[in-house]
């Protein structure tokens, strides 16, 4: 097992309002993670916590690990430009 962190683009719909006038909202999440499986186990974690939504109101669609250079997102840019941490 590799312990190297790779950045992955999960792409997908999320059910929004679910319970008044739902509408499927398409998403494009950045993630930071050592494989695919993590990569979906975050976006899930970060798209319930944000939007207050079940895991069955979220549909991925496509997961594909991309280059650094390829990434939009500011905080995996910033995390992928960190070459050392210094703990207190």
């Amino acid at each position: 097992m590799s312990g190297e962190v790779k950045i992955y683009r999960v792409e997908g719909v999320m059910l929004i309002s679910h319970d008044k006038y739902p509408t499927w909202q398409r998403f494009v999440k950045e993630v930071r993670a050592l494989n695919e499986k993590q990569a979906i186990e975050k976006v899930y974690s970060v798209l319930g916590s944000n939007h207050k939504l079940k895991r069955h109101h979220i549909k991925i669609e496509r997961i594909s690990e991309i280059a650094p250079e390829e990434a939009t997102s500011r905080e995996v840019l910033h995390l992928t430009r960190i070459t050392r941490l210094v703990k207190k």
